[in-house]
């Protein structure tokens, strides 16, 4: 008598589906054989992505639609750091920090008794998070470290730029903490430790 094994394939969801950029693999689910019968293990089906990957995806894929929509349309090949800055400054006008000009009178204090007419921008700390992903993307999609338009020198000093301007009109400080170092008989920091956040807030 023949014995068949059943195997059931998950399916992701079309949203899933949408929003990759690269090709969808489809891991066959592990199976467990007891006696003449097969049943599927619990833990077949894929993970969810983690927030940090699913919004890395996210962002290279409105990068990618900015490149479409680009006046003459660009290719990721072709895309520079030049083209890398133009994408930052277009994204202030999403911005949500306000950045006080040298002209007004709450320059450099980092909360305004009341509103100003001065302009929004992206926040130095979002723009440095966004590259970071990008430059993951850029990388896990097939292009080359030495050709990746988002760790263009040209980026880092914008990069650099944004944050001391920020600094001074906003009266905040972007400098990293400096850790305490541990006491005599303390536990050691593990390597797997995470730098201090510095994510910037609306004045």
């Amino acid at each position: 008598m023949d014995m068949k094994n059943t195997a059931s394939t998950s399916i992701p969801s079309p949203s899933l589906l949408s929003s990759s950029p690269s090709t969808l693999t489809i891991i066959p689910p592990s199976t467990t054989t007891s006696g003449s019968s097969s049943t599927l293990s619990p833990s077949s089906q894929s993970p969810s992505p983690s927030r940090y990957e699913a919004q890395k995806r996210r962002d290279w894929n409105t990068f990618g639609q900015y490149l479409k929509n680009h006046q003459p349309p660009l290719s990721l090949a072709q895309c520079s750091g030049a083209h890398v800055l133009e994408y930052l400054r277009y994204l202030d006008q999403f911005g949500k920090t306000k950045v006080h000009v040298q002209m007004c009178p709450f320059f450099g204090l980092p909360h305004p008794p009341v509103p100003c007419p001065c302009p929004l921008r992206q926040a130095w700390g979002s723009l440095d998070a966004l590259i970071g992903r990008l430059r993951a993307a850029h990388e896990e999609n097939g292009g080359s470290p030495e050709t990746n338009p988002f760790a263009a020198r040209a980026v880092r000093l914008y990069l650099r730029e944004v944050r001391e301007v920020q600094a001074k009109a906003r009266g905040v400080s972007y400098e990293k903490k400096k850790r305490k170092k541990p006491t005599q008989g303390g536990n050691l920091p593990s390597s797997s430790d995470a730098p201090p956040s510095t994510g910037a807030t609306s004045a």
